[in-house]
């Protein structure tokens, strides 16, 4: 009995250990869209998002769509005038932004000068790291009461939340269509449960 529980804790620390990808590339199976589900279409392997505001929730199986420590990297690409986010430790609404968890930018060139890899709202950065059109690779771990973001492994944000705010707290990512003149695409979404 010893070693069946022996075996099961590796099989579960290493199923844990893993990169697991969100996005099958075909459709939207896992993933539930609040407001303009029209937003979000798969094509040639890409999530490609145009159209008004709108927000794409993960809701699989993987960690039963609720991530505590945890890491997620996505292959990103934006065009000219842009605007989305990964949302991280939050919840579907049925509209508006979400109120819940914290959005990573996704900004290489649209007005709004909070570049991408800001802690929207809390450690904002103007420096434009990576060019429109171009893949990059956005990272975000979320470790305790610590998130640290990456744009192509070059650390952008530490931030350590605040003993009185409660923002970090288990729940899913969620990807936005902020506007109709941005047009963005994910060809990866992966998460790694730690």
């Amino acid at each position: 009995m010893k070693n069946l529980f022996l075996l099961l804790l590796v099989l579960n620390f290493s199923a844990h250990a893993q990169w697991v990808e969100l996005l099958n590339g075909s459709d939207l199976t896992g993933w539930k869209a609040s407001e303009n589900p029209s937003s979000f279409q798969v094509k040639d392997g890409e999530l490609r998002i145009a159209g008004p505001r709108g927000h794409l929730f993960y809701e699989g199986p993987v960690g039963n769509h609720t991530f505590q420590n945890f890491e997620v990297k996505a292959l990103v690409k934006t065009y000219p005038g842009a605007n989305s986010g990964l949302y991280v430790c939050t919840a579907f609404q049925s509209n508006d932004w979400p109120s819940q968890g914290h959005e990573i930018q996704v900004n290489n060139s649209h007005t709004d000068w909070r570049r991408t890899a800001s802690l929207y709202g809390i450690i904002d950065t103007a420096e434009k790291l990576v060019h429109d059109e171009e893949w990059f690779e956005l990272y975000v771990k979320v470790d305790g009461k610590h998130i640290t973001t990456k744009i192509n492994g070059r650390t952008v944000v530490e931030y350590d939340e605040p003993a009185d705010k409660k923002r970090i707290q288990p729940g899913t990512i969620a990807i936005q269509a902020h506007d109709p003149n941005s047009r963005i695409a994910y060809k990866s979404v992966q998460v790694k449960l730690n």
